[in-house]
């Protein structure tokens, strides 16, 4: 039995993996992590995701990111929009390290559930700049995190290589594009009461933007 594991946040690109990943193996589970960010509403939408698609899923609460307090993810007196306050050459939502820390713990639930395929949501095509959602990050963990475990777990990411609007048509084949537009939430500012076209969100955040303009092209084809 192939058995896999999806790292999800509840947003487009985790909903799109999920029902990548219910479409490709025999028994699919799922991970969302509590790391004090603003926009928290992204685990409610996350826990109605996977009840909806017939999923596990298991939050898990990280209190670290709260304390070490360095992006406008987590600290409510930063601007969204500006650059981050050290990594000033990446946007302010930048939280170092974080995608590392996930990964590593899916790494370990993964091991504990008997499971050897871990499905992660990471682009680095059409992507707001973050140095570890891309492929050589990405490779160079699950090569240090198998040799440090004796595992042989792989780590797969389909949404690596497309644009948004391709992450848009992608949900649509695998049968869950109305999730992601009546229910996965993206928007920084974690406003879930807008509705428009592309889905939820304020508008106006990096992340909706992206998210629209993806929509906008999609909507050509």
């Amino acid at each position: 039995m192939k058995r896999a594991l999806v790292v999800f946040s509840g947003g487009q690109d985790s909903t799109t993996c999920l029902g990548w990943a219910k479409n490709r193996f025999d028994y699919v589970e799922s991970i969302t992590f509590d790391y004090g960010q603003k926009h928290r509403v992204e685990i409610a939408q996350a826990s109605k995701i996977a009840k909806a698609l017939h999923v596990k899923n298991t939050l898990l609460s990280l209190d670290a990111f709260s304390q070490l307090n360095d992006s406008a993810l987590i600290d409510s007196s930063l601007d969204i929009s500006s650059s981050h306050k050290t990594h000033t050459n990446l946007p302010s939502s930048f939280v170092p390290n974080r995608n590392a820390i996930f990964f590593t713990l899916a790494h370990a639930f993964a091991q504990k559930q008997g499971i050897e395929h871990i499905i992660i949501g990471v682009n680095q095509t059409d992507y707001s700049g973050y140095p570890d959602c891309r492929e050589a990050f990405v490779k160079a963990l699950e090569l240090a995190l198998n040799l440090g475990s004796e595992a042989t777990i792989t780590f797969h990411y389909p949404l690596m290589h497309l644009t948004k609007a391709e992450t848009f048509k992608l949900s649509k084949e695998e049968g869950v594009l109305d999730l992601v537009i009546n229910e996965s939430h993206t928007c920084y500012n974690g406003d879930h009461t807008q509705k428009h076209a592309w889905g939820y969100g304020c508008g106006t955040c990096p992340a909706c933007i992206l998210r629209k303009t993806g929509w906008e092209s999609y909507a050509k084809y």
